[in-house]
């Protein structure tokens, strides 16, 4: 963590001027979702975007807040609403970020609303499900559209860098997004409304649900897969879901 603060500091005074790292960091994730990219050059771009990308929260923000201020992703949802059991969603083997759209696992938790008639809308209100971002950070990739043909898993998305946990947060399969690159969010800002967009999620034999991951970024600039369930949980006790 040292030597990504030390790197903040060296870019932070320069970062009104710079172009916006989170347009580089969209197009980049665009390049290795589609393998366009070999890994080693991927590597190398995301160990420097995202320094750039901490400059740039910074310079847009007070202070970031620290990971007991997390809030559960889904606005009038509280832990029942998480898939599997005891967190059984989460099955990281075999994947790897820098496989793009071809890679395995399931290294996320899948959280589930009432929506039996497949329209993403809550059966209790008639309304949109709103994704709130569980942590502070800033909008690094999205998807605000989808087509169907693409065969993306992941449909409408949404990625946000944390800097406080030196962590990347990916929220998939939403009906709409509501942020843009580069916006600066805090914990339990709205960025999206829950969907059923991305190649299995659209499908009627599946429920709907926003698929949420966790990847730790390391010293060496890789991204990998963090099981934040007990996160879940105790975000969901500390901030109880307002039942509609």
């Amino acid at each position: 963590m040292t030597k990504w603060l030390v790197s903040t500091a060296l870019v932070v005074a320069a970062v009104a001027q710079a172009p916006n790292p989170c347009l580089e960091f969209d197009a980049l994730y665009a390049r290795i979702r589609d393998r366009r990219i070999d890994r080693t050059s991927a590597v190398a771009q995301v160990r420097a975007l995202l320094p750039q990308v901490r400059a740039y929260d910074a310079a847009h923000r007070a202070g970031a807040a620290p990971s007991t201020a997390w809030r559960f992703p889904l606005e009038g949802y509280g832990a029942e609403s998480i898939g599997g059991k005891n967190g059984s969603g989460y099955q990281p083997k075999g994947y790897d970020w820098f496989d793009g759209r071809v890679s395995k696992g399931h290294p996320g938790h899948d959280l589930f609303i009432h929506d039996r008639d497949r329209k993403s809308l809550d059966d209790r209100t008639g309304k949109p499900v709103i994704v709130v971002s569980m942590t502070d950070g800033v909008v690094i990739a999205y998807s605000p559209d989808w087509d169907p043909e693409s065969g993306l898993r992941g449909g409408r998305y949404v990625y946000v860098y944390s800097p406080a946990e030196h962590a990347i947060f990916y929220y998939a399969h939403n009906a709409s997004v509501l942020v843009k690159l580069g916006d600066v969010v805090s914990a339990g800002t709205p960025i999206a409304t829950v969907g059923r967009t991305g190649r299995n999620a659209a499908e009627n034999r599946s429920p709907t649900h926003l698929h949420v991951m966790c990847l730790a970024v390391g010293d060496d600039g890789y991204p990998r897969p963090r099981d934040i369930y007990a996160e879940l949980k105790r975000a969901a006790s500390a901030h109880p879901a307002a039942r509609r």
